[in-house]
């Protein structure tokens, strides 16, 4: 199981240095996979979690393809409704073949509705227009020549029962996002039944959970994955392997805007986990 990070690319404190530095130790701890959210209209309800600066996605990976040689880059997630699809499609394109293949394409419907707003699209119809346009985004890939473009893996975001039928009929990969360790065994059983019936393969398992470390054991039964002593983190990880998970995505950040301005804390644990990792494949 390959193991990637969301590295913030949003809020005061971030800038190209950081971001230069978040990419080089992603790599250079030997994680797989370096992932970047995305937002195009810093709106009220957007800021309030994720205020600016916010780095547009596609422009970001590819300053980050440039200072980085091995680590793949990707999307968790981008808003799908956001973008004209022959656009989104010309885009990834370029990217992947310009990073040398290492495109992931995380992708989404959205939530903030004030974003919607202000960029003219129907809140209403996200989940309709993002399925119409990632299937113009398949036929564009397949069927211009132009956009020189190898297979770009899809995986689809959402936890509901929504996202999972999005994933099975459009994606490669599920990508349920900040979940606890319960409702993912759960989750990949429904995965399995919503595949079943409608007669198509079963997608990649990819989730993003959370990585925040505490000195003492977090027993809350609600206790979301990636949270907790470094022995539940790599716990997790663990459990996620035996669900079969091709990717798990580690997000450092947890709300708090010092994390942003000091991400040292969270290199440190990156670090644990990697170590821990080796040590798995070394057996």
């Amino acid at each position: 199981m390959q193991i990637g990070v969301n590295v913030p690319n949003f809020a005061p404190g971030t800038d190209p240095e950081v971001l230069r530095q978040w990419a080089q130790t992603v790599e250079g701890l030997g994680f797989d996979l370096l992932m970047v959210s995305d937002h195009i209209a810093v709106t009220p309800d957007v800021a309030e979690q994720y205020p600016a600066p916010f780095y547009e996605p596609f422009t970001t990976l590819s300053w980050l393809a440039g200072v980085t040689r091995r680590v793949r880059l990707g999307t968790t997630v981008l808003i799908v409704p956001y973008r004209h699809p022959l656009l989104t499609a010309r885009m990834a394109a370029n990217l992947n073949r310009l990073s040398g293949g290492r495109l992931v394409l995380g992708v989404g419907v959205g939530w903030a509705r004030q974003e919607f707003e202000t960029l003219g699209v129907p809140y209403r119809r996200r989940g309709a227009l993002t399925d119409e346009y990632l299937d113009a985004m398949r036929d564009a890939w397949r069927n211009t020549a132009d956009y020189d473009t190898e297979a770009i893996p899809i995986w689809v975001g959402g936890n509901s029962d929504a996202g999972m039928r999005r994933a099975v009929r459009l994606g490669d990969a599920w990508h349920p996002l900040r979940v606890t360790p319960g409702w993912l065994t759960e989750a990949a059983g429904r995965l399995k039944a919503i595949a079943d019936e409608l007669r198509r393969p079963v997608p990649a398992l990819a989730p993003r959970i959370a990585l925040r470390e505490t000195r003492e054991p977090v027993t809350a039964p609600d206790r979301p994955a990636g949270v907790g002593t470094i022995e539940q983190i790599t716990g997790d990880i663990d459990q996620i392997r035996l669900l079969g998970a091709e990717t798990v995505v580690l997000d450092p950040f947890n709300g708090d805007l010092t994390e942003i301005r000091q991400p040292e804390r969270a290199w440190r644990t990156l670090a644990a986990v990697a170590a821990y990792q080796k040590t798995q494949e070394d057996r």
